[in-house]
């Protein structure tokens, strides 16, 4: 190897070194917030995302909105969901992504599979938005006390169930979209949310 080859080669490393650095840097962040349905990983997301607002404008039921300057200057302004407080109903047209141009957010397309069922087409052209689980040491029915204002409410077929009068919820089908969390009547709220970023054990 001669001088010039080892040169390019160990900037080459270094700027791999670099950039993976930065990339688990930004995925830890990511572990602090949910971005819309269909964005692309943290970094790309970051690099396309001209903060435009376009997709804020276009949900219909105001579930994304700007994060603060507060975060850094790196994410500032850019879309994340307020799934603590209102629920993603998974639009069939997908508005918020359709307004995006730039491809921050990008619907994968899906090979047909003459086997598959409709089921299953479904649920592999939901986004996974976020992790969902039941606290069952809030949630009413876990205690004794009737409830059931989540039932119902769960466009997923098969993602909340009812298992001896108590909801649980299956994280194989759910596509973290929170609306048993909007329905839920008590608080603090028996419905949590996390990023798929986050740690399991982080509530």
């Amino acid at each position: 190897m001669d001088r010039r080859d080892f040169f390019r080669r160990s900037a080459g490393k270094a700027v791999r070194a670099v950039t993976e650095h930065v990339n688990d840097k930004v995925q830890q962040n990511a572990a602090h917030w949910i971005r819309p349905p269909f964005a692309l990983d943290e970094l790309d997301f970051l690099l396309a995302c001209t903060r435009c607002d376009a997709c804020i404008k276009a949900c219909r039921y105001h579930v994304l909105f700007p994060l603060s300057a507060r975060r850094g200057a790196q994410v500032a302004v850019t879309p994340v969901m307020d799934l603590l407080n209102r629920g993603c109903h998974l639009c069939e047209d997908w508005p918020c992504v359709q307004a995006c141009e730039t491809g921050a957010l990008k619907q994968a397309l899906i090979e047909v599979d003459d086997d598959e069922s409709v089921s299953e087409l479904q649920q592999a052209a939901r986004p996974k938005l976020a992790r969902v689980s039941v606290d069952e040491k809030t949630c009413l029915p876990y205690a004794g006390p009737e409830c059931g204002a989540c039932r119902g409410s769960c466009p997923v077929p098969g993602a909340l169930l009812w298992q001896s009068e108590k909801p649980v919820i299956d994280e194989t089908i759910c596509s973290g979209c929170a609306l048993c969390r909007e329905a839920c009547i008590i608080e603090p709220k028996a419905i949590r949310v996390q990023s798929i970023h986050a740690k399991r054990d982080a509530v």
